[in-house]
C-alpha cells in the first residue's frame, strides 16, 4: 500500500476472549474521541463488547459512519459517529450535546485523538509543533471540559486520557509529542484533584510500541527488527486490545482507587529499549526507503 493509499477499513477484534463479565458497563455511555480507526476503534469495541453504547468522534465522518457500523455488527451496542475536531471548542459543543441528546449521559470520556510523527527538534516548524499541541494537549483540555460542564460535573464518571512513554525519558525526535503528552498527563493531576469531590476520576494510559496501528507505522514500525523486540521485558509488541483491556480496567469498578496517575502498558518497553540517536536517525532513514 502506497502512503497515499486510504486507510483500509477497521476490523474488529477476532475471537476476543472476555476477562471481566460481558455486562461489566451495562447501559453506560461512553464518549471516545479518535474513535473511528487506530485504539481509539479497538477501545470502543472493547466497552461495547462489555455492554457500553458509545460515540465515536473525529474528523472524518465517512470513516466514524463505517465504523460505527462495523462495531455495532460486532457487538449489538449502539454507535453514534459525530464529526468533530477536538481542537475547535464549538465543534467539541455540538458533539457532546448531539451525545446528550442520543443517550442523556456520557458516563465515560476517552481522550484518544492525537497527532504525531518523528521529526528532529532543530526540522520542527512553528506551526507542526502547535499542531500536536493543539491536538494533544488543547484537544484533550477541550472535550474535557465540555463533557464536565455537560453531564460530569453533576454526575461524576471516568475520563481516560490516552497518552504515550514518550516524556518519560525525553524520546529521540519526539520533542513536540513528548510536551504534549507530559502537558496531558500535569492536566490529569491537576484535574484529578479539583474534581475527585465530585465523582470524577482522571487516568492517563500511556502505550507503548503498538504493532496494529498506522502511528507504528508512522514512527518506524515497518523498521523494527527481531533485536528491538527482544529488547522488550514481555518479548513482543502490543496489540490494540491490550490498550482497550487496561482501558476497561482503568474505568471499572476494580479502579476505584486509581486517579491522577497513568497507567504505562507497554510491556516494560520505556524501561529497557534504547533511545539513541544515531539508531533512531537511521530508522527514520530505513522508513523512508520503504
Amino acid at each position: 500500500m502506497s502512503r497515499a493509499t486510504a486507510p483500509s477499513k477497521e476490523n474488529c477484534i477476532d475471537g476476543y476472549k472476555y476477562v471481566f463479565n460481558k455486562d461489566l458497563l451495562k447501559d453506560k455511555v461512553a464518549f471516545v474521541t479518535g474513535g473511528g480507526t487506530g485504539i481509539g476503534f479497538t477501545i470502543a469495541e472493547v466497552l461495547m463488547r462489555h455492554g457500553c453504547d458509545t460515540v465515536i468522534a473525529s474528523r472524518r465522518l465517512d470513516k466514524l459512519q463505517e465504523s460505527a457500523a462495523t462495531l455495532e455488527a460486532a457487538t449489538g451496542r449502539k454507535c453514534i459517529p459525530v464529526q468533530m475536531d477536538v481542537r475547535d471548542p464549538k465543534k467539541v459543543q455540538q458533539a457532546v450535546g448531539e451525545a446528550m441528546r442520543r443517550f442523556g449521559k456520557i458516563n465515560f470520556l476517552i481522550n484518544s485523538a492525537a497527532g504525531n510523527f518523528l521529526c528532529p527538534a532543530e526540522g520542527l516548524s512553528f506551526n507542526a509543533f502547535k499542531t500536536v499541541m493543539d491536538i494533544d494537549a488543547m484537544g484533550t483540555f477541550n472535550a474535557t471540559k465540555v463533557v464536565f460542564d455537560e453531564y460530569m460535573k453533576n454526575h461524576g464518571g471516568v475520563i481516560i486520557n490516552v497518552t504515550a512513554t514518550l516524556q518519560v525519558r525525553g524520546q529521540v525526535y519526539q520533542c513536540h509529542a513528548g510536551c504534549a503528552k507530559a502537558a496531558i498527563e500535569t492536566m490529569t493531576k491537576h484535574l484529578a484533584v479539583e474534581w475527585g469531590e465530585k465523582g470524577i476520576r482522571l487516568m492517563c494510559v500511556a502505550p507503548g510500541p503498538i504493532a496494529d496501528t498506522e502511528g507504528f507505522s508512522r514512527l518506524g514500525g515497518k523498521a523494527i527488527r527481531d533485536d528491538y523486540i527482544k529488547t522488550i521485558p514481555v518479548q513482543r509488541l502490543g496489540k490494540r486490545e491490550d490498550i482497550a483491556n487496561t482501558v476497561l480496567y482503568c474505568i471499572s469498578d476494580a479502579a476505584q482507587l486509581l486517579t491522577g496517575t497513568t497507567v504505562i502498558a507497554d510491556g516494560g518497553a520505556w524501561l529497557t529499549s534504547e533511545n539513541n540517536l544515531g539508531r533512531i536517525r537511521r530508522i527514520v532513514e530505513m522508513y523512508s526507503k520503504l
